[in-house]
């Protein structure tokens, strides 16, 4: 009776926390949707709003309560995600990756290198960016060099990597993939500030070069001499990832919907055949409103299924087994399949519902396909809908990469 008791209280102290960081990402999704559409055009550099994150203490939610963070589970972390997405798809995609980024101390580091990392994360309220795209760059190699290491080379994407505090990047050494953490003012560290694609401005995406970067024993994660074959559980690293684009990608959706019904109830007309007096009694608008409604509402299901599945497997621990992380894996890639297809179909068809007037520019309601659309070809979503077919029938489990 005293376990049960102890693991209620447990329960509400949790989703009391929850609820608490809800409802400041509601505020603080609410202030970006504000001024989403002028700041998609002026393609800054994210930094006050990486502030505004920090300043309604959201970016240390996922660390102990103890070390000063809230105690959310990663799936909980990623609802944020989902709640930013309704106000700014780019802002979402920062701190989806950032608190992917968080936890790979735990995966592969040292238990003192995972604590000292949590407890500076929760002290200092550290913005993690990652230089970690696997494709599209020369690739970053570590040399030993007397008692520690260079890192030298190039990647094409390193989203928030300019404008953070902290890195996760993953690099070569001696041939083996090893994950580093570093301070961004590491003398040879060099943002290349070229990210000015049609979506995701605001993410600070663009290049990076290391030129002889001193690398300290104790930043590469785990044992450099003795760099072991990755467990299932460390594998769950990727499926971290797919979990944040799942929930902006459905986060977007949700915004763009609210967005575009609010617009309709003020500006929109009735078309001149219809007979009617207020385009929101037109049945063919009604129709599409509802239709996009529930495939958004399932696609959110799914999404929490997903997260449910992934956190699972990090609570079963290390001892997680290969047939359980695909299963974690499928989940999370059918949740990326659906909110692909859903969040895409979405933000393009709320033009049917508001009309001509909506395409002027000064709303910027183009910005949500433009985002989702950049992103999601981040990894071709058709390659998720085979690893599901092939386990389905096969029972082979994706293999894992840094992309599934």
């Amino acid at each position: 009776m005293t376990s049960t008791a102890s693991a209620t209280q447990h329960t509400a102290v949790d989703e009391s926390a929850l609820q608490d960081a809800l409802r400041r990402a509601d505020l603080v999704a609410a202030e970006l949707s504000a001024t989403a559409a002028e700041r998609d055009r002026a393609n800054a550099d994210p930094t006050a709003e990486i502030e505004l994150l920090r300043a309604n203490d959201l970016l240390q939610v996922g660390e102990p309560v103890e070390f000063g963070g809230a105690g959310l589970n990663y799936a909980q972390t990623q609802q944020i995600t989902r709640h930013i997405a309704r106000g700014d798809t780019s802002i979402a995609h920062l701190i989806g990756y950032h608190f992917a980024q968080q936890r790979i101390p735990h995966l592969f580091g040292t238990a003192d290198q995972a604590e000292t990392i949590s407890r500076r994360n929760a002290q200092e309220k550290l913005f993690w960016g990652g230089v970690q795209n696997p494709r599209g760059a020369d690739g970053l190699v570590l040399t030993r060099d007397g008692d520690g290491f260079r890192l030298n080379g190039r990647r094409t994407f390193a989203s928030g990597a300019g404008v953070a505090d902290h890195l996760s990047v993953t690099a070569s050494l001696d041939g083996d993939l090893v994950f580093l953490t570093l301070p961004t003012d590491r003398e040879g560290f060099e943002p290349a500030g070229d990210w000015d694609n049609i979506g995701q401005r605001l993410t600070d995406s663009g290049g990076v070069v290391f030129r002889d970067a001193r690398i300290e024993r104790s930043e590469i994660l785990g044992d450099p001499d003795s760099p072991p074959a990755f467990s299932p559980y460390q594998t769950l690293v990727t499926p971290h990832w797919q979990l944040a684009f799942v929930n902006f990608y459905i986060g977007t959706a949700e915004g763009a919907l609210v967005e575009a019904l609010d617009w309709t109830r003020l500006n929109a007309s009735p078309w001149e055949t219809s007979g009617l007096e207020s385009a929101t009694e037109d049945p063919y608008i009604l129709e599409l409103v509802g239709e996009l409604r529930a495939q958004v509402t399932g696609a959110a299901l799914l999404a929490d299924r997903a997260g449910d599945a992934l956190q699972q497997s990090l609570d079963f621990g290390p001892a997680l087994s290969a047939d359980q992380r695909a299963e974690t894996a499928i989940a999370i890639a059918e949740a990326k399949y659906v909110t692909t297809k859903v969040s895409l179909e979405a933000a393009s068809r709320l033009f049917e519902i508001q009309g001509a007037r909506a395409t002027t520019t000064k709303y910027g309601f183009d910005r949500h396909w433009r985002n989702l659309r950049t992103h999601t070809v981040h990894d071709p979503v058709s390659y998720k809908a085979r690893e599901i077919g092939d386990w389905t029938l096969n029972r082979r489990a994706p293999a894992f990469s840094l992309y599934s």
